[in-house]
């Protein structure tokens, strides 16, 4: 059975372009709840610690880099079937791949700049989640 809540980022590109306000109403009228939610900014240690599971692949410096770059917007979203309907709801990682209305469609710069993260599996979004908000924060 699928889990109910997943986690999403707004990214440092459409933080900084003013997109955050419409990102998270697309995602509230999508029928998310937002369990958690904050701004922040963070380190290229703490970037690096998040994206570990990337170190070995030739773009982890500079996803360390772009993601320390300016404020994120961390979220813990409810849902049924959330991590599956979330994915759909941000589109393909490259945006000139993603559905038409999707956000990463509307929003995103490139794929490297693509506006907005979402957890590929619940076990991920449980582990993502945890790296953000503790488990206070999430309910």
């Amino acid at each position: 059975m699928a889990n109910n809540r997943t986690y999403t980022m707004i990214k440092p590109d459409a933080v900084s372009a003013g997109n955050s306000g419409a990102i998270i109403k697309m995602i509230e009228e999508a029928g998310f709840r937002i369990v958690s939610m904050k701004m922040t900014q963070m380190t290229k240690e703490i970037a690096g610690k998040f994206y570990e599971v990337h170190k070995e692949r030739p773009f982890y410096g500079e996803l360390c880099d772009y993601m320390s770059s300016g404020p994120i917007i961390p979220m813990i979203l409810e849902k049924d079937n959330a991590v599956e309907d979330f994915r759909k709801l941000i589109g393909a990682t490259n945006p000139a791949e993603a559905a038409e209305g999707t956000i990463r469609k509307l929003f995103a710069k490139s794929i490297e700049a693509n506006a907005i993260h979402g957890s590929d599996s619940d076990e991920n979004a449980a582990i993502e989640g945890a790296f953000f908000f503790s488990a206070v924060d999430q309910y």
